[in-house]
């Protein structure tokens, strides 16, 4: 039976509002981590997207944290264009490898939450693998795939106008770690009609080391 709590973040500007759940009493094999989507365009921890791919998650055994960035919510702090959400994301990670030490984590994010997420999740030990979703390839910057040794898995709509197919292809090239781009038939940007095949890719992306019954 999952159980779900409301951990003690404590990020770099304040709480951080945030919602772990724990899908059964068994052992996991990981953890994971979910970045929510842009906060000044109502981006938060309960977005659509974001809860899809963490019941896709929880739905292989591992624990998920969704959080809140700095100013979403009830989570303290402002909005600070991206660094400071990285930092947000890094409080978010230590949380888990405190809670569930040892444990590799899946890092996965939607839209702005797909940068904060990688980024984050680029230089952490504990971080096994990378999970972007709808990747905004047009509206921010992904140079730093380049140094980025972790697998990296990008979901993407075939009609995502922030992250055409092919721009989201050169981008995955330049992954020094390697990557693979899933393309999601006939979804927009919002994966609106298709958040059952968006679950079912998140899933795949898991590891299979960690996923249940390995």
């Amino acid at each position: 039976m999952a159980r779900i709590e409301s951990p003690d973040l404590a990020g770099p500007s304040g709480r951080l509002e945030a919602q772990l759940k724990i899908p059964s009493s068994r052992e996991p094999a990981g953890v994971a981590l979910v970045c929510h989507p842009h906060p000044l365009f109502g981006g938060t921890m309960h977005n659509k997207v974001v809860h899809a791919a963490a019941e896709a998650m929880a739905g292989e055994g591992l624990p998920v944290l969704r959080f809140n960035f700095r100013g979403v919510g009830l989570s303290e702090g402002k909005h600070s264009g991206g660094a400071g959400e990285v930092q947000d994301a890094l409080a978010a990670l230590a949380l888990l490898e405190a809670r569930f030490p040892g444990l590799p984590v899946v890092v996965a994010g939607y839209s702005f939450g797909a940068s904060v997420g990688m980024r984050a999740g680029c230089g952490a030990a504990s971080v096994a693998a990378l999970i972007g979703i709808g990747v905004p390839v047009t509206l921010d910057r992904f140079d730093f795939l380049s140094g980025c040794a972790k697998p990296i898995t990008l979901i993407q709509g075939e009609n995502d106008p922030f992250g055409p197919l092919p721009l989201v292809m050169a981008v995955a090239a330049t992954a020094a770690g390697g990557s693979r781009v899933v393309p999601v038939p006939g979804a927009a940007h919002n994966f609106m009609g298709r958040l059952d095949e968006l679950a079912r890719r998140v899933a795949e992306a898991v590891p299979g080391g960690l996923r249940r019954g390995a």
